[in-house]
């Protein structure tokens, strides 16, 4: 049972090697683990808080693409509406010079549709006048005692012209 009863020197010696290591790990050891374990905390927060700038700056991006999306559909709305009005427009516009182009083709045909219409009429008019001239001399020329014989000569001189 010896070794399970303290003596008093062991217990000594013992506690004087104790004081002596702490001393010694105090001394040598313990500023640079201690320095070691701030260094880690200091590492771990500044992590911690380069994460959460990251995570606000990404926030701020996506806000700022978000709103670029958006103003960028604005855009591509506001370029497609004033397309589809410029579209209106010109198709208006062509119609409507189409509208005024056939009314000045009209109107100019049924001028010249007149003008040739009043030229045909003064033609017929000149042409019966010219035959009239020539059915009264050819009667006058021929001194016809009957009425048959008058006939007979204007039939015979009206079918031998032409009509144009």
């Amino acid at each position: 049972m010896d070794l399970l009863t303290p003596n008093i020197g062991l217990v000594f010696w013992t506690t004087i090697s104790f004081i002596i290591l702490l001393i010694l790990l105090k001394k040598f050891a313990w500023k640079p683990i201690l320095k070691a374990l701030e260094d880690r905390e200091n590492s771990i927060q500044k992590s911690l808080d380069e994460a959460k700038n990251a995570r606000d700056e990404m926030a701020k991006l996506t806000a700022q693409n978000d709103k670029i999306l958006k103003e960028a559909r604005l855009e591509r709305e506001s370029i497609l509406k004033e397309a589809r009005e410029v579209k209106d427009k010109i198709i208006s516009e062509a119609k409507e010079i189409a509208n005024s182009e056939s009314e000045k083709i009209i109107t100019s045909a049924k001028e010249s549709i007149n003008r040739e219409r009043v030229m045909a009429i003064n033609q017929i008019k000149s042409e019966v006048a010219d035959l009239s001239v020539a059915i009264a001399k050819e009667v006058l020329k021929k001194e016809l005692s009957s009425t048959d014989e008058q006939k007979k000569l204007v039939d015979t001189l009206v079918n031998q012209s032409k009509l144009n």
